[in-house]
């Protein structure tokens, strides 16, 4: 299972970076503006910044929502880098950006979406990766790892060659789920990995392992 960070906070990046277990980062338009970033070339500018940190994949969102617009705002992003993944929204036009790009090598991230008939239409355009929104799901009283599982299961079914990239990940329980029902990747906040440092019996160990050697070395 690949680790994402969803962020656009560079101290983050390089945090999870450094612990050795990051592959890649997701952004948005949300993300860029709690950071503060605006303005077309200062967020350009940021989505560089962030492929200097990591080794590939980092997901840049486009804004338009129709055909031409996301084609010619992708080809700019995917300008920026070649560890950029264009992000691109699951609507009509979206889809058809999809196909596009695929067709051009342009990898994609289709975001945003809330059902298998929408991964099905995904996967067959080409997206290289599908962000099911499992948090958001939950928030409505639909249980959003029942489709992850769901998606898993009929992408293995058809050999479909798009990642599912569960999107939206609370916290640590909603990453090891999804590591059950087999997501190839899960996108979440920092709080989230380094949630899965964290066991009672470790620390208590731990601070055993220390008490004992300070009392053998007489101290």
């Amino acid at each position: 299972m690949k680790f994402f960070i969803d962020t656009a906070n560079l101290d983050e990046i390089r945090e999870a970076y450094n612990l050795g277990v990051l592959d890649g980062v997701t952004t948005n338009p949300s993300l860029m503006a709690k950071e503060g970033i605006s303005g077309e070339s200062n967020v350009r500018a940021h989505y560089k910044e962030i492929c200097n940190i990591v080794d590939d994949k980092v997901s840049a969102e486009v804004i338009s929502t129709d055909f031409e617009g996301m084609i010619k705002e992708g080809k700019e992003l995917a300008k920026i880098d070649d560890k950029i993944v264009v992000k691109i929204p699951m609507i009509k036009d979206g889809v058809k950006a999809i196909k596009y790009f695929h067709s051009e090598g342009i990898r994609t991230n289709c975001t945003l979406v809330f059902s298998a008939g929408q991964a099905i239409l995904a996967a067959k355009a080409g997206a290289s990766y599908l962000s099911p929104f499992i948090g958001r799901l939950d928030d409505i009283s639909y249980d959003g790892l029942q489709l992850i599982e769901q998606i898993v299961h009929i992408y293995q079914t058809y050999g479909f060659e798009t990642e599912v990239l569960a999107a939206s990940v609370r916290h640590s329980m909603h990453l090891i789920k999804c590591a059950e029902i087999g997501a190839d990747v899960v996108t979440c906040p920092l709080k989230v990995i380094t949630g899965l440092l964290k066991h009672p019996l470790t620390d208590s160990g731990l601070a055993q392992f220390l008490a004992d050697h300070a009392k053998a070395a007489g101290k």
